[in-house]
Parts: structure tokens; sequence; C-alpha cells
């Protein structure tokens, strides 16, 4: 008999969203309530300009709350980045949230350091992703050479999580692996997921917190 699967409600989703994006962004919450109130009153301005301010109330009432909706989740996007940058095992929180066609190991490799390789499989192949100082580079390069052992001729994707040349954003980390373009099949997939499988990780805190399941653009 299969367990009953519990769904967090949607309520305490954006309870928990709204309380890591305060604690980054204190004025979200006088935003939000302004943007909803000046979307409205436009609108039944409008109304009014056309004699009906009621129906022009009660028709834009709906595309008010859209469009605060849409501000806040921009913003909590960004929020939820900025909450964890710069801990340990903020890269592979980011990873880990990319619900469909990636599965992600966090902490394969850890130096005394913190410098860390976590890795992802997916549809675009294995990617090796390394948080820290530039001594990472050397981390992922022996990660790869243990990793061709046991998936031969499977792509493997370097990813430096970071600010600078040659490295991703946090932000921008998990744009970057979606992506990536599909190189295997699913039964490849699965099949590369299960060699890997016993390789494992190692157990390592990972940051808290609602995360985007989907990448909010960056301009």
């Amino acid at each position: 008999m299969k367990k009953p699967k519990f769904k967090i409600p949607r309520f305490q989703t954006f309870r928990d969203a709204y309380s890591v994006t305060k604690s980054v962004k204190p004025w979200i919450g006088i935003a939000i309530f302004a943007i909803f109130f000046i979307v409205w009153a436009l609108g039944i301005g409008l109304g009014v300009a056309l004699k009906h301010p009621v129906y022009a109330g009660f028709v834009t009432l709906p595309f008010a709350v859209l469009v605060t909706m849409f501000y806040f989740t921009r913003v909590a996007g960004s929020a939820a980045y900025k909450s964890i940058e710069g801990q340990m095992g903020a890269g592979a929180s980011v990873l880990m949230a990319i619900r469909k066609g990636w599965t992600t190991t966090p902490a394969v490799a850890v130096a005394r350091n913190q410098d860390m390789v976590h890795r992802s499989v997916g549809r675009g192949g294995i990617v090796l992703t390394g948080e820290g100082s530039n001594s990472v580079r050397q981390m992922i390069q022996e990660e790869r050479k243990k990793t061709e052992r046991f998936a031969p001729g499977v792509p493997i994707i370097e990813i430096i999580v970071g600010e600078g040349e040659g490295r991703v954003e946090l932000k921008k980390l998990q744009k970057k692996v979606t992506k990536l373009k599909k190189t295997l099949s699913a039964h490849q997939m699965r099949e590369v997921r299960a060699r890997l499988k016993a390789v494992g990780g190692l157990s390592m805190p990972i940051p808290k917190g609602p995360m985007p399941t989907r990448m909010p653009k960056v301009r």
C-alpha cells in the first residue's frame, strides 16, 4: 500500500517565502500593499471616468492581486538567493530545488577549508558544481576522473559558483543547469543515476528556506 503524499499548503509556502523576503528586504510589506492599492485605484479611477466605478473595481480587483503577486514572486526569488549567499552548501540548496529532470547529490567531495563539489544528473548529462576557493577546480578534476570510471562516455559539465570570471552567480545557477542541451535519453539518465548512486556523497548541512523552483529572469 502506497503511503499518502502530503503537500505543503500554499498559504504556508507563501508565509515562509514572505518571512525570508522580509528578513532581507524589510520594506516588502509596504511595497506589496502599495502596488495593490495603486493598481486597484487606477482601475476604479478609470471606472469613475466611464461612470461605472463599482463594476471597474470588481473587474480590476483580481488584476491588482495578480500584479502584486507577480511583483512579490520576483522580489522573493532574489531574496531567497541573497539569504543563503555565502553559506556552506548554498549551491547544493539551489540545485536540489530543481524539481523536474535533475537529481543532485550534495558534497561528493569536501575539503578542510569547506571547498566542496556537488554532483547533479539529468538529461543534460552529469554536472559537477564547485563552491569555494580556486582550489575547488582541482577537486572538480579529481571528481571528474572518478565519475568517468562509473559513467564512461557521459557528458560531464563543470561549474564553479561565485562572482568573477569563469564562475556562475548563485542566482543564475538553476538556469545554467536547466538550459543544458539534452544529450541523454530518459533510460540512459536512469542508468547513470543508478551507477553513481553507489558513489554517494557526504552528510552536510544545507541552508534552509524556500527556494524558487524556477529561475526569475535576471536583467
